[in-house]
């Protein structure tokens, strides 16, 4: 398996149900009580920034972006991202985040964060936030709470809460 034709596409309401069957596959129940989590309980994640990975009508990988506010500056939180375990290590999950922020970049989002290990993620531009600076709802390990500025500066004087960007709230019925 050396050589895959990998399609990156975006995702769409129909890919909804085969993405939450992946997200159980390679996350479990515990994802739930996840800080990253918590701010999607009343956020829907942008179907215009978020993306599949795909080979042939295979799922094979997805990575959302949730529209998110640290204090009043707004950005994206990047998550989640899940490959199948059968194909990690073939570029697919850098080509979800790499299409991912090139598409944040251009509808001019300016900032990026998300809840991950920094070796793998700082190859990307993300950058440890740092201690004191944003707060997250629920347990986190700060030590892994990154942030990637698609804009030079577009961190500085940024700081406060962490939290769903209200203006993207779910309906209630």
């Amino acid at each position: 398996m050396t050589d895959l034709s990998i399609t990156i596409l975006p995702e769409t309401v129909a890919d909804a149900q085969q993405i939450e069957r992946l997200h159980e596959r390679t996350f479990g129940p515990g994802r739930f009580a996840l800080s990253a989590y918590r701010l999607r309980e009343h956020v829907d994640h942008r179907l215009d920034l978020s993306f599949t990975a795909r080979i042939g009508t295979l799922l094979v990988g997805s990575v959302r972006q949730l529209p998110i506010c640290v204090g009043e500056t707004k950005a994206l939180m990047l998550g989640p991202l899940t490959v199948e375990p059968p194909f990690r290590s073939h570029g697919i999950g850098r080509m979800l985040i790499e299409k991912s922020l090139t598409e944040a970049k251009a509808k001019g989002h300016r900032l990026v964060l998300l809840v991950g290990d920094a070796p793998y993620y700082t190859r990307f531009g993300f950058k440890l936030v740092p201690r004191g600076r944003a707060s997250m709802p629920g347990p986190v390990d700060y030590g892994r709470v990154l942030v990637a500025e698609l804009e030079d500066n577009a961190f500085e004087g940024v700081s406060g809460r962490i939290r769903p960007d209200w203006d993207f709230a779910r309906a209630v019925i």
